[in-house]
This record gives structure tokens, sequence and C-alpha cells, in this order.
């Protein structure tokens, strides 16, 4: 490749990767107030607990499972192909999501953007693997253009926050009546168009995959096949990878993405304020009592939506970190070793966030998220850089996509379901019953996670 079309591949997959992450994480930030509005119930109703719990859970799952096939696709039809197909159906679906008019909708479009998500991240760095035969330059590329995935989350939470305050006076939504015409959620899921125009506006100028367009064209490629992911050289591989895969999906979904929208709402100077609010404005009788507790509830809400900010941004800088610490260790470090420097401090963080620190100094509990989030997200990009070289060419989208959907998106992705609608009630319900399960879910899928790292082998198929 030519430095300029280097650079053109990098800008493609910075930006494929940043724009995934931002549309997966559109829902933490914008789920409460999205449910809220549709179902015509209060944020912190169990309805709108319950509905969270399975938009994470059923979006996962339906990725998970055209995710597959999407991975098949990968090594059938091609990398570069397959990837911007995948682009514009998670550019075009929270735009479709915007003008919901009931809580179906908006869980479809949030399940037709969840798949586009994971057919585009295994694609994309199947693609990506590819394009760099050397070893070294492959790691960095790999791992630094991942990296940007973490922005995906703190451009989301940048672009929400500018949203709340501009919402009133942008253009009303059509589909919508009343304040909901106006509401902040629906302009941020319009956002989640940009990354299309962007990306299409670049791919013709970068190339397909050379050694399987080469492989394709003289007729040696093989057909990619799920069975052969269980035989008996690529067995063990399978299956660690996977259970892998679940566990850093399960420590996301079932501890870290219900903190922002559940989990705080259990502090005092959060929840309370909005308990309070709604006390007033069940008992309130007359019109000035009225007014008064419509303020109350006013300033209630804008102090959740600036908490909920707030903690959202130290766990997505977290990511972030954790990120670009792979990317410096990727080179230096063994592959076992490298994986095991992000579990062990998780089987002791996560139960004592969630079970000690949530309802305690609020900095505190901050940084203990921002570390949370740092170890989860530097096994996401540990597993991507991982997969491509563990599996043939012609099994790597299907093999990725195997472990990464099935595993996590399928598997481990309920535990937010398991969170909200089994372990929580069995801890008392409400958010402090989220957190405590949160603990139980963190703690015990790190250590899951560090047992299996001993039977992970060594990559076979690096180039």
């Amino acid at each position: 490749m030519t430095p300029l079309t280097r650079i053109l591949v990098l800008a493609v997959a910075v930006i494929g990767f940043l724009f995934d992450t931002y549309e997966l994480l559109m829902l933490p930030v914008i789920g409460a107030g999205a449910l809220s509005d549709l179902l015509g119930v209060p944020r912190n109703h169990e309805s709108v607990r319950w509905w969270i719990g399975t938009i994470l859970w059923s979006a996962a799952l339906a990725g998970g499972i055209f995710g597959l096939l999407g991975g098949w696709m990968i090594d059938r039809f091609g990398r570069k192909r397959i990837m911007v197909a995948s682009i514009l159906m998670y550019s075009l679906s929270p735009m479709a999501a915007a003008f919901s008019t009931d809580v179906y909708q908006f869980v479809f479009f949030r399940c037709t953007t969840f798949i586009g998500v994971c057919v585009e991240m295994v694609a994309a760095v199947t693609w990506l693997a590819e394009l760099f035969p050397d070893k070294r330059t492959r790691e960095r590329a790999i791992a630094w253009s991942l990296a940007a995935a973490s922005l995906g989350g703190l451009l989301v939470t940048v672009v929400d926050q500018q949203i709340v305050a501009l919402a009133p006076s942008l253009p009303a939504i059509p589909t919508a009546t009343g304040a909901s015409a106006h509401a902040p959620w629906r302009y941020t899921l319009i956002s989640g168009l940009i990354p299309g125009a962007l990306i299409l506006m670049l791919m013709p100028f970068v190339p397909e995959s050379q050694v399987w367009r080469e492989k394709k064209l003289a007729g040696t490629l093989q057909r990619p096949s799920f069975g052969e992911l269980f035989s008996p050289g690529l067995r063990r591989t399978t299956i660690v990878t996977t259970i892998l895969s679940a566990c850093g999906y399960a420590a996301a979904f079932g501890a870290l993405q219900v903190t922002p929208s559940q989990i705080i709402l259990g502090r005092a100077e959060i929840g309370g304020p909005m308990a309070e609010a709604r006390k007033a404005d069940a008992a309130a009788k007359t019109d000035d009592e009225k007014a008064a507790a419509k303020k109350q509830l006013a300033a209630a809400t804008a102090g959740y939506e600036k908490h909920k900010s707030e903690i959202q941004l130290y766990q997505e800088i977290g990511g972030l970190t954790g990120r670009i610490l792979l990317a410096v260790l990727v080179s230096m470090v063994p592959t076992r070793l490298l994986l095991r420097i992000f579990l062990v401090p998780g089987i002791a963080l996560f139960p004592l966030t969630y079970f000690e620190l949530v309802t305690g100094d609020w900095m505190i509990f901050s940084i203990a998220i921002f570390f949370c989030g740092l170890l989860t997200v530097a096994q996401f990009s540990y597993l991507s850089e991982f997969l491509p070289k563990a599996f043939p060419l012609h099994l790597r989208g299907t093999g990725g996509s195997f472990a990464t959907n099935v595993g996590g998106r399928m598997i481990g992705t309920m535990a937010a379901t398991l969170n909200t609608a089994v372990l929580a009630v069995q801890m008392g319900g409400g958010p402090l019953g989220v957190a405590k399960a949160a603990a139980i879910i963190g703690g015990a899928v790190y250590l899951i996670a560090f047992i299996a790292s001993f039977f992970l082998p060594e990559p076979k198929h690096d180039q």
C-alpha cells in the first residue's frame, strides 16, 4: 500500500470503530429518557428498568444471530463489501428509531442497529489485519485504531449534553406530539447518521483484502464452515475465545451499562430529590402547587442528567485508557500474561465498587467506575486483536464472529436481563438491588475469564 492508502485505511477503521461504540452506547445515555417518554412513566419506574434490561439483551441477541451469519458472509463475499453494508445498516437504523411512536418500534430499530455494529466490528478487524502483513505493524494498527472506539462513548456523551441544551430550538419531530416532538433523545439518535456519510466517501479509495481477493480469484479459497470451528485443531480456540468474549460482555452489560441509567438512582443525592418531586406532584391540588411540583421535578431530572453524563464520562475515559494501555503493551507482553493483567484486578474491583463504593463518596465511586471501564474495554481490544490470528484465512470472519457474537452478544449480554429481571429482584429490587447484582455478575465473570485464560492457545495462524 502507498502511504496515502494506509492513511485512508486507518481513517476508515478509526471512524468505523468510533461510531460502533457511539451507536451502542446511545442506549445508556438516552434509554431512560426515551422509554420514559414512550411509556409515559417516570424515569425510575420499574417498567423502564425492565425495558432497559430487555432491550440490552434482545438487541444483542438479534445482533449475535445475524452477526454470526454476517461473519460467514465476510469470508464468503469479502471483507470490504460486507463492511460497507453493515455501516449503512447501523447508520440508518438510529435515524429510524428517532421517529418511533411506541416502544416496540424503538426496540426494533435498536436491534437492527446492533446487527449492523456486530457485523461491522468483525469485518473491519479482519479487513484491517489482512492489509498489514507485518506482525508488529498489524498489532499496532489494530490496537491503536480500536482505541478510537472509546472515543465514541465520549462523543455520544458530549453530543447528548449539547443536544439537551439545544433540543427546544431544534425542528420538531413530525411523528411525535407535545414535548416528545423536541425530546433530546430523538435528536441524539439522528446524529447516528453521520458515520455512513463519512465512510461512504472514503470506501472507493481503499482496497479489499489482497490475500483474500487473490485466493478468491485463483479459486483456492476454501468455503467457510461453522462445523470446522469445532474440528480438533480449532475446537479449543473456539471454545476458550467464546468464553472470554462472553465474560467481557457480561461485565459490560450486567454492570457498567446499567450504572448511568439505573444504579446511580440509588444514591440519596440523585434518587432522593426525584422521589420527593413525585410525592409533591401526587399531592398537588391547586394550580400553584402543580406548577411548583413540576418545577421541582424538572430540577430533580436535571440533577439526574448531570450525574448520569458525569458517570458515563468517567466510564468512557476509563475505556479509552484501557484501549491505549493495551495498544502500548500488545507488542511487549506475552499473549496470556497480557490478558491476565486486566483480569486479576477486576475479580476484586467489581464487588468492591458495586457493594460498597456505590453509596459512598461520589468522586471515589466515579474513579472506581473509571477503572472498571478500563479493565473491561481493554479485554475487548485484546480479543479483537487476537481473533484474526487465531483462525485460518477462510474462517477469520466466521471464527471471530462466533466468539464475539455467540459468546459476547448472545450469551454475555444476557447478564443485563439476569441483573435487572432476576438477581436485582432477589437483592431487594430498586437501583441498589441492581448494584448488588452488578457486583455478583462482575466478580464472577472476571474469575471465570481468569480461569479460562490458562486454556487459551497461542495463535497458530498469524501471518
